[in-house]
């Protein structure tokens, strides 16, 4: 192992920079040589890459986004894209490739394996949704659910002065773990997430059992699910069966930005840190994670076909918390 690439690929969340930073400076500490690759699978493909050295990582702890920009290739998912990557990869003269991200960056990685094994692969979980299997938190969640903890504290000082039924839209396609995490940190009254079926009846009775001992105001977090702005249907019929007042705020890509939270700066600087590491070791085809407080690598494949669960406990505890 002389030579390594990193990326960042799919959705950006902060904490990226910070896995960024000391993947490099690990890297310098056992004499790698390190470029980083820009745009994700598109700069693979493309073979566009950056020097990376500790002048290229100061200050950058504290950044949001991605320093080595991010993208959604289609072409990656092509065998011709692929082997195009595969081919670049050599004239780069990389031995192992670092990909932070999600499943679909572990999903392409996967293939990339399977097509040729031009360089040891090592990947590390990015994703606000928190849905990678494999890890309890993946880099970004920390500062999102928090972005999404504040939009609730300040919706209910107007919801409470203003007596109205509010409904937050939180990202979480296929997953409820910001929905839900929030949802608790911010006292919210009901949930909607993708692991359970939407059910006005059961989000209308809730609510009118609480105004009935004395609530004057509601939130709903909501989960954005495969439609984005499902909000606005859920929020229409539970005001029309209540004859209440109701708004509705989607938070949207507002969760991606903003400087990370001391929790993904840590978070992100021990991945980044047990990444090298895991190349030096000669580890392929996996992902290093945290579980339990320790560190773990779980194989590509199964971050992405095995559903990650979100916390029993968790889940248990909102129906009477939120009463």
């Amino acid at each position: 192992m002389k030579r390594i690439g990193i990326l960042t690929s799919g959705g950006d969340a902060p904490g990226m920079n910070a896995c960024i930073r000391a993947a490099v400076r690990t890297a310098l500490a056992h004499d790698l040589a390190i470029v980083g690759i820009r745009r994700g699978y598109t700069g693979l493909i493309a073979g566009d890459t950056v020097p990376l050295d500790r002048k290229a990582i100061r200050n950058t702890i504290h950044l949001g986004g991605t320093i080595l920009e991010t993208s959604r290739n289609k072409d990656f998912y092509t065998r011709e894209g692929r082997l195009r990557a595969a081919a670049a990869i050599e004239r780069m003269g990389l031995d192992g490739v670092i990909l932070i991200g999600g499943e679909g960056t572990f999903h392409g990685a996967t293939l990339l394996a399977a097509d040729t094994d031009t360089a040891a692969l090592v990947g590390v979980p990015g994703s606000i949704d928190n849905d990678v299997y494999g890890t309890d938190y993946c880099i970004g969640f920390d500062t999102a659910a928090n972005c999404a903890v504040q939009a609730i504290d300040r919706i209910r000082d107007t919801a409470r002065s203003h007596e109205r039924l509010f409904f937050i839209e939180v990202m979480g396609r296929t997953a409820g773990f910001l929905a839900l995490e929030s949802g608790i940190a911010g006292g919210a009254e009901e949930l909607v997430i993708p692991e359970e079926e939407v059910s006005i009846d059961r989000i209308s009775d809730r609510i009118r059992e609480g105004f009935i001992v004395g609530k004057k105001s509601a939130i709903v977090v909501v989960a954005e699910g495969e439609a984005p702005g499902i909000s606005f249907r859920i929020a229409r019929e539970v005001g029309e069966r209540l004859a209440f007042d109701s708004r509705v705020v989607v938070l949207g890509h507002l969760q991606r930005g903003g400087p990370p939270t001391m929790r993904d700066r840590v978070l992100g600087s021990l991945l980044g840190v047990a990444a090298i590491e895991a190349l030096l070791e000669g580890r392929s085809g996996c992902m290093v994670g945290e579980r339990g407080g320790d560190l773990t690598c779980t194989p590509l494949e199964d971050t992405w076909q095995k559903k990650k669960p979100l916390d029993e406990d968790l889940v248990r505890i909102f129906s009477f918390l939120s009463e």
